[in-house]
């Protein structure tokens, strides 16, 4: 099997824009936004239905009245089906199944084409990310396709080293994230505090969690850099994601100094689009790189930020 011989699918969750799908090779499955006016729309990456800033003002006043879902069983079997006929081996990467149902639901869909095309080459993997996490593994998927790796290699590399593609980055205000029920409303409250910068990471099972708070931009961009230097990976060899939800100016900032820090091959900034902007809501700016394997427990990268915060090296 060449390189040529399959495709790299993703759920609309991987926040990969039409260049970025065009440029790697990706193909996106859309999914489905449910709005206030009672419409149900094709989640297509792009900024279409919306524009970016009426999307996240209109988000903030009415987060209940937007709402998710992963593309279905029928939708994920008509693009299997689509490459089973073309004899096109497959690898889908999909959102965490800690979030979305649509891991199981692909697996569903696979089985369903498997009966009637007993040959297709189908591999579907949890990435336990969501968003430009999910999207940069993608990416990376697409780069082993370059260099003429088989469909099987590709996936058994990403199945071993989705924990390592990390997060590091803030989120203004926590309270959002707990009217979705993403986080307790003890820890939002900690994220409402005037100038607390909360630090999210991955964790082990795919989901954010908060591992640390500091006080201030500059203090946030400090630590946040010092975290990175103690868990990226060979850097100069890396493209690195910068996602954000309506705060394209820190975007800016943190762009220009990862690449005076680290020199990675590329750094780019992504919107966040509405698939997962509506369960994220304003105010992420966040990094997204390869990495040291993260703890099942994040006590390694707690530590990290406490030493820092706490003015240790």
């Amino acid at each position: 099997m060449n390189a040529d011989s399959f495709v790299i699918l993703a759920d609309a969750s991987c926040d990969l824009g039409e260049q970025m799908q065009e440029e790697y090779g990706v193909r996106v499955i859309p999914a489905h936004l449910h709005l206030p006016d009672g419409r149900c729309i094709p989640s297509f990456l792009k900024w279409e239905e919306f524009d970016r800033n009426e999307f996240y003002a209109n988000l903030s006043s009415n987060p209940t009245g937007y709402s998710t879902a992963p593309p279905n069983v029928e939708e994920f079997a008509a693009v299997f089906e689509e490459y089973a006929k073309q004899d096109k081996g497959m690898l889908l990467l999909t959102i965490s199944s800690g979030i979305s149902g649509a891991y199981n639901f692909a697996q569903i869909a696979q089985k369903r084409v498997m009966e009637e095309y007993p040959n297709a080459k189908i591999r579907i993997i949890d990435t336990l990310r969501f968003g430009p996490g999910h999207g940069l593994i993608a990416v990376y998927a697409s780069k082993l396709r370059d260099e003429g790796r088989p469909v099987d290699e590709v996936a058994n590399y990403i199945e071993a080293n989705r924990n390592r593609f990390h997060q590091a980055g803030w989120l203004d205000d926590l309270s959002f994230v707990a009217k979705k029920g993403r986080i307790t409303h003890a820890k939002a409250f900690f994220g409402t505090l005037a100038g607390v910068k909360p630090l999210g990471e991955f964790d082990y099972n795919g989901l954010t969690t908060v591992i640390g708070k500091v006080k201030g931009a500059k203090n946030a961009y400090r630590t946040l850099l010092d975290y990175i230097e103690n868990t990226i990976e060979n850097p100069e060899d890396q493209i690195i994601f910068i996602a954000h939800t309506n705060r394209y100016p820190q975007a800016e900032v943190y762009k220009q100094m990862i690449e005076e820090k680290f020199h990675p091959k590329a750094v780019f900034i992504n919107d966040v689009f509405p698939m997962c902007g509506i369960n994220i809501g304003p105010g992420l700016m966040a990094a997204y790189y390869f990495g040291k394997p993260i703890s099942k427990d994040l006590s390694e990268e707690r530590a990290i930020i406490e030493r820092f915060v706490s003015g240790g090296k």
